[in-house]
């Protein structure tokens, strides 16, 4: 579908590629329990991570071995990069073993780089700026929990991090309400924000920063909270906490959403903290089908990209 293509940015598809993105992953977790694709067969995909990963990692490496692929998981602490290896050295070798290379790091620039010398596509699983292959699996939770994407509210609180960065991109292309609501300090990149209004008005969406959260939740159809401390940003997490509190995701905010309103967490989640336990395991919950996706989206960009 997009043989060839790196995967670095939500804003590398256009709105049509999305869809078709979408469209993908919707048929291969229907044709899922069939094992009948093979469409990697013969390719060996490399995960190099600088971060630690449960879905993330896991995901990708299954929906490898489901297709006909082979994994190398690559930690960089183990290659030649700890050693002072350029990047462009490294992503030159690389790119010729692997037939793509799935990362996760913290500077968003190596991914960059990394795209720039490799020969193969190269797959943004997490970097400090965006967190695309996360949007394609929620948005597929959310076409299952509500038949669309087009004209929902769709309302981030806490931290304006990377995934809030990927969600603006992916919400405005889509001709979604993106609501963002974070303490202020923490808003998402003011670039990101400013290419998610472009988007936004090309679509028929919108996209809002609101500091008030029990405003910003009135008519949310979704509900979106990430941990507010990010990896990396450990220190001064206790401080961060406190001004975070009234952004909790309790049954007290959800009551103020629509009546069906859903609740998303892309995972790790601490229970008490970004999101009270009684909501995680509610009825308003999606968040174990939204981990369940993260298989089936990475199955769509696999074949999307490597095939």
């Amino acid at each position: 579908m997009f043989a060839g293509r790196d995967f670095i940015s939500i804003s590398d598809l256009g709105p049509g590629e999305l869809r078709s993105l979408l469209e993908l992953a919707v048929k291969l977790k229907a044709e899922s329990k069939s094992g009948a694709r093979r469409t990697l067969s013969g390719n060996v995909i490399g995960l190099l991570f600088e971060k630690p990963s449960t879905r993330t990692r896991v995901s990708f490496e299954t929906a490898a071995y489901q297709l006909g692929g082979q994994v190398i998981y690559l930690r960089a602490d183990e290659l030649q990069l700890a050693r002072g290896e350029p990047l462009k050295d490294t992503a030159r070798v690389l790119g010729s073993y692997l037939d793509g290379l799935v990362m996760r790091t913290y500077d968003h620039e190596n991914l960059v780089e990394f795209a720039d010398y490799a020969p193969v596509p190269i797959i943004n699983a997490l970097s400090d700026l965006e967190h695309p292959t996360q949007v394609i699996s929620d948005m597929l939770t959310i076409l299952e929990a509500k038949g669309k994407l087009s004209g929902l509210r769709f309302v981030w609180l806490g931290d304006g991090n990377n995934v809030c960065n990927s969600w603006l991109l992916g919400g405005a292309m889509m001709g979604m309400n993106v609501v963002v609501s974070c303490p202020k300090g923490f808003d998402p990149a003011k670039l990101m924000v400013a290419s998610a209004q472009k988007l936004a008005a090309e679509s028929g969406g919108e996209v809002e920063l609101v500091r008030d959260p029990d405003r910003a939740v009135q008519g949310a159809d979704i509900l979106y909270t990430d941990v507010w401390v990010s990896m990396g940003q450990e220190k001064g997490g206790r401080a961060k906490e406190k001004k975070f509190k009234a952004y909790q995701v309790s049954s007290n905010l959800v009551s103020e959403a629509r009546d069906d309103c859903s609740v998303m967490h892309c995972l790790p989640a601490h229970r008490g903290l970004e999101i009270t336990d009684d909501v995680l395991e509610g009825k308003r919950s999606i968040v174990w089908r939204q981990s369940e996706n993260k298989l089936h989206g990475a199955r769509a960009i696999l074949t999307a990209f490597l095939t």
